[in-house]
């Protein structure tokens, strides 16, 4: 029904890459040919039984695989590439219990080495506060085997400045984002002006340091900053990301001037639920996307 609706399936199309990888690898197809990179997020989080994790895991390779077919995989230099993917570890295990990071790792390390056989590379999502310390642990021990393994920090979290300045040594690749999921006072800034704050703040460690910073951000004032703080500090090699249908003509004005603009594409048949979540999850999100309907910028 809500992929028929005229209102709802326009929701669908603009966000969403489609509910299978023939379709994701479509939208990528489509937006490498417009100059632009590509991270691809296939969705099923919070996996509670070890089928759902095995399923996950083998969708990413069965993604790299396909996206190797069509051409749409190239290194662009030792860190980076044309196409990645972004691996959130709950959906490969990570909460299961027992040895539900030991089962992550494993499906982690398998995704990456898939994805550098086909020059691709691959991101680990952050995901709500509780995961953070094993997320970074299991990043950790990824790195020693493939250290081109992007993270992801959240500056809505009193801890992500400390976090950027140990992730910032050379050859280490981070998505800096402002953060999506509902936190505590006690853990995260709560008032938009104090996250800004924070992701400025953020900015400076990242390019400070020797890594790659991956600026995720929409909004025009931190894409300034962060361009301008890179080029004070004289980086070049850094990334702009943006969600996919989020100001598509921004994505297209930032690449034509020579900046490498990374699309984040959402796909899968688990679309609704990761839809509805990002709309509850904080109030902000729904007229978050709500302004991206209206405009095309």
């Amino acid at each position: 029904m809500v992929t028929r609706a005229p209102i709802s399936r326009s929701v669908v199309r603009r966000f969403v890459g489609g509910p299978d990888t023939a379709s994701a690898v479509a939208v990528a197809a489509a937006l490498i040919g417009r100059g632009l990179t590509v991270s691809l997020d296939h969705l099923g989080e919070d996996t509670t039984e070890r089928r759902h994790a095995d399923a996950v895991a083998a969708a990413y390779l069965d993604l790299l695989q396909h996206l190797e077919a069509a051409q749409l995989t190239e290194r662009l230099g030792l860190l980076t590439a044309r196409a990645e993917v972004s691996v959130k570890l709950s959906a490969v295990g990570q909460a299961l219990p027992g040895d539900g990071e030991k089962i992550a790792l494993e499906h982690a390390r398998a995704i990456c080495a898939e994805a550098r056989r086909v020059g691709a590379t691959v991101t680990l999502d952050m995901e709500d506060h509780t995961t953070t310390d094993s997320t970074l642990e299991i990043l950790r021990q990824l790195r020693v085997e493939f250290p081109e393994t992007g993270a992801v920090l959240q500056a809505y979290l009193h801890r992500t400045e400390t976090d950027c300045r140990d992730l910032s040594y050379g050859g280490s690749r981070v998505r800096l984002c402002k953060g999506a999921y509902r936190e505590p006072a006690s853990i995260a800034y709560q008032k938009k002006q104090e996250v800004d704050l924070s992701y400025v703040r953020c900015i400076n460690a990242l390019v400070a340091g020797d890594g790659y910073p991956m600026f995720a951000t929409h909004d025009p004032r931190l894409l300034s900053i962060a361009a301008d703080r890179a080029t004070a500090r004289r980086v070049t090699a850094f990334e702009f990301q943006m969600l996919y249908g989020i100001r598509p003509e921004e994505q297209r004005r930032l690449a034509t001037a020579g900046h490498t603009v990374r699309v984040y594409v959402p796909y899968g048949s688990q679309w609704y639920g990761y839809l509805m979540r990002r709309l509850a999850e904080r109030p902000a999100n729904l007229a978050f996307f709500g302004r991206a309907l209206l405009s095309k910028g």
